[in-house]
């Protein structure tokens, strides 16, 4: 799939595009080359140091922003693949700052589907949230607008064969920002500030977040949303899975938060298809017959009304799960004994 190919990722510097690149150049060292496209030169510099070009040659990286279009049809020219990874996901500062987020959530989409199809970029997958359906949030408000975006791109293609295809997952353990990651530190303060405690979310790996993207990638027919089946955690267990002896105080819960998170809604249930592994939501207007899609990948129609969501999910993590999916993602030091006595 990789062999002398071209692959760009937008927001490349962040915690799955430099789990994505480290996939990639261990399980595809014939690709042509990789492309490290962020708009921080900080962290292009700190990832350059763990991908020397003697030893990764295929390796490149490339200042720019996802609002500048013309910089993004500059470092798409022969480019074959492109994962679009680049977001503000902060849901308080996107709330804070709303104008910045539609820029570069909603515009940064836009331009990025334009660059493609001015150039001859051949399959496109764009990262969502779990935020993105039925969204109470700016963030997951301008993600579902981004979604929308790239499941119509298949639509004004015209004759370019390009396929645009959307991966939509829950919290990614251990990424910049999350809760495992804050949990862990504020735990040498002795307290675990807690939002809502009877809060839920979805849970994927890094390494799950990269098999789907590397899945959508390869399988798509164009206009598809994936959605993985992954477990759910109580907000409550992951506090007592980091800090047992901590004190866990209610501070309310945040601007644009909700106790439970959806990724497939009852209104997504008519064109939602279960695909084994994944779930995948087709396009209302998909420009390849349903018949034979169904037919290649044995998909089953889930029923009406079908809803994902983190609440009433069937899979759950438990404390100790929790414990060692931490050990083996997050900090391989973790120890319950560091805590706070």
């Amino acid at each position: 799939m990789m062999k002398n190919k071209t692959l760009l990722i937008t927001g490349g510097t962040g915690s799955l595009g430099k789990a994505l690149t480290s996939h990639i150049l261990e399980h595809f060292p014939d690709v042509r080359k990789l492309i490290i496209f962020s708009r921080d030169e900080q962290k292009q510099f700190e990832m350059a140091q763990d991908y020397p070009t003697n030893k990764y040659p295929q390796i490149r990286f490339f200042i720019g922003d996802v609002r500048d279009k013309e910089r993004l049809v500059r470092a798409f020219k022969d480019v074959d693949y492109v994962i679009h990874a680049a977001a503000m996901k902060h849901v308080p500062i996107a709330e804070y700052n709303p104008e910045e987020c539609l820029k570069t959530n909603i515009d940064g989409a836009r331009n990025v589907i334009d660059a493609c199809l001015q150039t001859n970029v051949e399959r496109v997958v764009a990262l969502s949230t779990d935020k993105a359906a039925a969204p109470i949030n700016l963030y997951g408000a301008s993600k579902l607008a981004s979604d929308k975006l790239f499941v119509a791109a298949n639509n004004i293609k015209g004759w370019n064969p390009i396929k645009f295809s959307v991966v939509r997952y829950g919290n990614v353990m251990g990424s910049n920002g999350s809760v495992i990651p804050f949990f862990l530190k504020k735990r040498k303060e002795g307290v675990l500030p807690i939002t809502e405690p009877t809060m839920t979310r979805f849970n994927i790996s890094l390494q799950g977040g990269v098999d789907m993207v590397m899945h959508a990638l390869e399988y798509a027919w164009g206009g598809e949303i994936f959605v993985p089946k992954i477990p759910s955690y109580h907000i409550m267990d992951v506090a007592e899975a980091i800090g047992p002896e901590c004190e866990k105080n209610i501070i309310g819960i945040r601007p644009g938060e909700k106790v439970h998170e959806e990724m497939i809604t009852s209104s997504d249930s008519f064109y939602t298809w279960d695909l084994g592994k994944y779930y995948t939501i087709l396009p209302s207007h998909p420009r390849w017959k349903v018949e034979e899609f169904q037919e290649c990948f044995n998909a089953v129609k889930v029923p009406a009304g079908f809803q994902y969501n983190s609440g009433d999910n069937t899979e759950w993590e438990t404390v100790d799960s929790l414990r060692e999916l931490i050990k083996e993602h997050v900090d391989p030091n973790f120890e319950i004994y560091d805590t706070v006595r």
